[in-house]
């Protein structure tokens, strides 16, 4: 049978009031293949990944797949503030999306996720009652201590145009791990959440379910190996790819990488 034309995304609020949660729903062509509930990254990655993004959950629902994409508790256009986050509300989150897409296509979906969001996922899925059918993992944050110290560097950065001798890196991770909230390049980070990330290390979270690591390079980093030794070890059934193309959750505009939609799509589509 061949898929029909799959409707356009239909945003709406999950909840409402202080609960609310913004979420777009990208219904799948029809017959229906199965669901995904993506996972964003975090802070102003968010933003610049929102292209690829789009694309890969239009691309998704038009060969036959459901997607969610929810903007968790403090992001986007979500309620609460950033600086009242935390690891466990954003694993909340997660159960709930995940239980109103179960919902609505009658199937247990997937998690994908990018970057911190690819690790959240990965988080989500070895303590949830209900886990995800597979994982599909874009460039995952292996460790936080490392993810953390790239943010606190933005505050760096900014110090330095401004002229302003702030505190280098070490010292603002310290201060976090002390409990002083800081304000990164306009986002207020709590203590709470910033000790959560700084002790994430995914070689400690293998999931059960099929795993497909997707990373964009030339070769695999050093520690995306480790992690991969380590979860292979414990049983993982995991598939690691290559895409070339740019880092577009970093980049100055906003970028794609077609390599990555196209290995996706040849992967899980």
């Amino acid at each position: 049978m061949i898929p029909s034309s799959a409707p356009p995304p239909r945003p709406f609020f999950l909840n409402a009031g202080e609960a609310a949660r913004f979420c777009l729903y990208h219904a799948a062509a029809q017959p229906c293949r199965g669901s995904w509930l993506y996972v964003h990254p975090f802070a102003e990655e968010l933003n610049k990944s929102r292209r690829m993004a789009a694309l890969q959950a239009r691309a998704l629902s038009q060969s036959g797949f459901a997607v969610l994409q929810i903007d968790l508790y403090g992001c986007g256009d979500s309620a609460g503030d950033f600086g009242d986050a935390s690891w466990q509300a954003w694993l909340d989150d997660l159960q709930l999306a995940s239980a109103w897409l179960t919902s609505e296509t009658g199937s247990r979906p997937g998690l994908w996720g990018l970057r911190l969001g690819a690790s959240l996922a990965v988080a989500y899925a070895s303590s949830a009652s209900c886990p995800p059918e597979r994982l599909l993992l874009w460039q995952p944050v292996c460790q936080g201590t490392q993810h953390l110290r790239q943010f606190l560097r933005l505050k760096v950065a900014g110090d330095a145009l401004e002229r302003n001798a702030g505190a280098g890196v070490a010292a603002m991770r310290q201060s976090l791990l002390d409990g002083v909230a800081l304000e990164i390049a306009g986002y207020q980070l709590s203590p709470v959440l910033a000790q959560v990330i700084d002790a994430l290390d995914l070689c400690s979270l293998a999931p059960r379910m099929p795993t497909h690591w997707m990373e964009i390079g030339a070769q695999y980093s050093p520690g995306a190996q480790r992690i991969a030794d380590a979860w292979r070890a414990a049983g993982t059934p995991l598939e690691f790819d290559l895409a070339a193309g740019p880092p577009f959750w970093a980049t100055q505009e906003v970028a794609e990488c077609p390599a990555l939609l196209s290995l996706t799509a040849r992967h899980v589509c």
